[in-house]
């Protein structure tokens, strides 16, 4: 069985829609994919139905935007409940953020000398829920700033670069908090991807996990092998499920593709027992599989 548990969609900063997306997930030979768009669940609808058509198994997600201290951080949530209103509300707040900054950062990049506008990014990012820098380094590879998203946000988009603007994310404790009380579970997207090995040390998540985290995203393209190593390490220690994900966002990631990384069936097993008892804990109906 392959498994894939973190994908995007057009519904955030994924370039293909949710249909197209589940359904080049068959196509490569999955049997279990996580559609996990950026603080939203809108793309699930879409998913659902290309999932029963193609016959794979889809399990409902999203990537939440998170910090510890001034560190982002992405939490993974499975499974959650989106009309749980405290969630509701903390992604609410999260996607007006992330809308919010695109003038800011068209207001920096119009200092630097080039002419791109709100509307502009508005047109590319379409029907996305969730706007952002991504879409802002597609207009800026289309009007020939850069090359790729990776050389927009290396030389523009990223903290501390010319035309990087922050915004609002929930506290990483707090955002495990309101999954699991949604009848969800949480697990960390590239704990240490870009730096973040300082971050997410093994005491940080062992507080974590005693606050309700339950995974650590393991096996990603932004992992090394002696990281991978260490993190397996990690889990063992601290009894947490491994996950492993292609992160895939269509053409807008290099090496990204579907499936470049899995999770072991045994994990994905324990990842759905945890979300049943985190279900019947918080009383609340869970969104469950589409098998």
């Amino acid at each position: 069985m392959r498994i894939d548990l973190h994908t995007h969609s057009s519904v955030s900063d994924g370039t293909e829609d949710a249909r197209t997306l589940i359904r080049k997930a068959a196509e490569t030979g999955l049997d279990v994919v996580a559609l996990t768009d950026h603080d939203t669940a809108e793309g699930w609808p879409e998913a659902e139905a290309m999932a029963a058509e193609a016959g794979i198994t889809l399990v409902r997600g999203m990537e939440i935007s998170t910090a510890v201290g001034r560190a982002s951080v992405h939490l993974l949530a499975y499974l959650p409940d989106p009309t749980y209103p405290p969630l509701a509300a903390a992604l609410a707040k999260i996607l007006d953020g992330r809308n919010s900054r695109v003038p800011a950062i068209c207001a920096k990049l119009h200092d630097l000398g080039f002419d791109i506008t709100v509307e502009d990014i508005r047109r590319r990012a379409a029907d996305a829920a969730a706007t952002g820098r991504p879409h802002v380094a597609d207009v800026m590879i289309e009007v020939g700033i850069v090359a790729t998203r990776d050389e927009a946000f290396e030389r523009f988009l990223n903290p501390g670069r010319p035309a990087y603007v922050d915004r609002y994310a929930v506290p990483l404790a707090e955002a495990i908090g309101l999954v699991t009380d949604s009848g969800g579970v949480g697990v960390i997207a590239h704990p240490w991807g870009r730096g973040k090995s300082g971050v997410l040390t093994e005491e940080t998540l062992a507080g974590l996990r005693d606050q309700g985290l339950v995974g650590i995203e393991v096996d990603h393209q932004d992992h090394p092998p002696e990281a991978r190593e260490a993190l397996r390490a990690i889990a063992r220690n601290l009894d947490l499920v491994v996950t492993g994900s292609s992160d895939h966002h269509g053409t807008g990631k290099i090496d990204h593709d579907l499936g470049c990384n899995t999770t072991a069936p045994e994990q994905f097993e324990r990842l759905l027992h945890l979300t049943a008892e985190a279900a019947v804990a918080s009383g609340r109906p869970a969104p469950g599989l589409l098998a």
